[in-house]
């Protein structure tokens, strides 16, 4: 829940982030903030359809760490890439109307091996100098920290994501629930294989992370030709909450969606996020409502400097 004790504008960005964290090791949630199933369910329903082809013998778990394996290997292209997200936030009343809504536009990209997403415009609004000064301040600390965080993990022979952050495995995953109901589905026009999830409640965690993944539940659909990550849904199966819930309340019912696209036939990147939910943390912020990410324009790139106002050079590939 790292992300939602930075306050509610950074903790929108961070529940964002974490989803493609998730997807990256089939987590199911990592400290995503508020989310439902009900209205993406029912909206990208007819995207799926049974195959009714049976499927081969499997093993879901190998199933599983060879999409883990292909995910690791499909980083060193991911990172070649930059693309752009618009991120819209609708905070609800207690009636379910809309009281607020914002909006925020991102470059995505890797920086010395460190996902970064660079602010660029809010509310429709291009960034003043300044908040383009902060921003590049921001993003040089975060990368900076990332790195530290890696390096003091690999002295001590720990595994960690590229933002140096413990990484919780398929091998840990499978250990904190149970994979199930393999099942062919065509989505978006290609033949996927269809897993549930589902955290058993009596398994022992080891951090804060954990322990959200111990209560969810949900299904990932595989790309059966190049076994990646195609679409995640999940839900919190019950209220989870630290510190009897003083310290941070994600309400029973959260859930989120992910649909992922092949880029360029060679890597598959976000192309939409959305949820529904209520949380809270602490006295910083209360939250209920929507969230909607869309990503598009994927171009490969290469950074040559560090990103700053009026002087960061992102060279496209020829």
């Amino acid at each position: 829940m790292v992300a939602i004790v930075r306050g509610y504008d950074e903790a929108m960005v961070g529940a964002a982030s974490n989803i493609r964290k998730a997807s990256s090791v089939l987590i199911l949630v990592v400290t995503l903030g508020w989310w439902t199933p009900g209205v993406w369910a029912q909206a990208t329903a007819s995207d799926q359809v049974a195959f009714a082809q049976p499927l081969p013998d499997i093993d879901v778990g190998q199933l599983m760490h060879e999409v883990e394996a292909r995910q690791k290997a499909a980083e060193a292209i991911e990172k070649d890439y930059l693309y752009h997200a618009v991120d819209r936030v609708e905070q609800l009343d207690r009636q379910g109307k809309v009281k607020k809504t914002q909006t925020k536009e991102y470059d995505v990209f890797w920086m010395e091996g460190v996902p970064v997403r660079k602010l660029t415009r809010k509310d429709g609004r291009a960034l003043s100098a300044d908040e383009q000064r902060k921003e590049s301040e921001r993003i040089d600390k975060a990368v900076k920290k990332a790195r530290e965080k890696r390096a003091k993990a690999e002295a001590k022979g720990e595994v960690t994501d590229p933002n140096g952050d413990e990484e919780v495995t398929v091998s840990r995953l499978l250990e904190l629930g149970r994979f199930g109901n393999a099942r062919r589905v065509t989505l978006d026009g290609r033949r996927t294989i269809a897993v549930d999830f589902t955290g058993d409640p009596k398994a022992e965690t080891r951090n804060r992370m954990e322990a959200v993944i111990r209560d969810t539940a949900g299904t990932v659909w595989v790309d059966e030709q190049d076994l990646a990550l195609a679409r995640v849904e999940g839900h919190f199966l019950k209220s989870f909450k630290i510190g009897a819930g003083l310290v941070v309340n994600i309400e029973k019912g959260t859930s989120f969606s992910m649909v992922q696209r092949k880029v360029n036939g060679e890597v598959w990147l976000p192309e939409r996020i959305e949820g529904r939910g209520a949380a809270r943390a602490f006295l910083l912020f209360s939250f209920r409502g929507n969230f909607r990410e869309i990503d598009s324009d994927y171009r490969k790139f290469k950074v040559t400097t560090t990103i700053l106002p009026g002087m960061g050079k992102v060279e496209e590939e020829k």
